[in-house]
């Protein structure tokens, strides 16, 4: 697991700087999936794996000032960067490996991950720790600004079957993570699966 984290701090550290710019026009897919999550007034959120922050203006805006924001990454690069770009202002940034929280159990009311399930090292006990700071009715947002086959072409592979985003193999991840899968939507522009945290 140390190697696996090595990886991503690295991978993440030489882009932190540049990282807001070189996705411009991902604002408005960020918005409509927070928008998405279902918040309300008062409410605790986490932003796992929360980069430089880009979705917590639109979770602060979510919970009002009352709720409670919190942006944890694993590069510190990364939530200095959210740090410069005034981010810090909508929540509380932590440099935290999402498959061990500084959390208690049941303390929060949602999570919103970006891009995250694919740097997960273990992605069954991983989105289990994600389930274990969230209550019961709880919400999970699985979200990604480009969908799975626009993203696999970014990056010039294929798309294939095996993919821990596909459907078929994302549902039951989720429900022996804790988590009912409650809407699963896979388009050029977005990436979204967001998922009811079990009783």
């Amino acid at each position: 697991m140390a190697d696996d984290h090595t990886h991503v701090q690295e991978f993440f550290t030489a882009r932190a700087a540049d990282w807001d710019t070189r996705f411009p026009a991902d604002g408005p897919a960020f918005d409509a999936a927070v928008a998405a999550l279902g918040l309300r007034p008062g409410d605790a959120v986490l932003d796992a794996g929360c980069g430089t922050g880009r979705a917590m203006p639109a979770l602060r805006a979510a919970v009002g000032p009352r709720g409670t924001v919190l942006g944890a990454d694993l590069t510190a690069a990364m939530l200095e960067s959210a740090a410069r770009a005034g981010r810090g202002g909508s929540g509380l940034l932590l440099q935290a490996d999402a498959a061990r929280l500084p959390l208690r159990s049941r303390s929060l009311d949602a999570v919103f991950a970006a891009g995250l399930i694919s740097h997960l090292s273990r992605p069954g006990p991983d989105l289990a720790e994600l389930a274990r700071v969230v209550r019961p009715g709880g919400a999970l947002a699985l979200f990604h600004p480009i969908g799975r086959a626009s993203l696999a072409a970014r990056h010039g592979r294929r798309l294939t079957d095996d993919d821990l985003r596909a459907e078929p193999r994302l549902r039951p991840l989720l429900a022996r993570s804790g988590w009912h899968l409650t809407l699963y939507a896979d388009e050029d522009t977005r990436f979204l699966a967001l998922a009811e945290r079990a009783g």
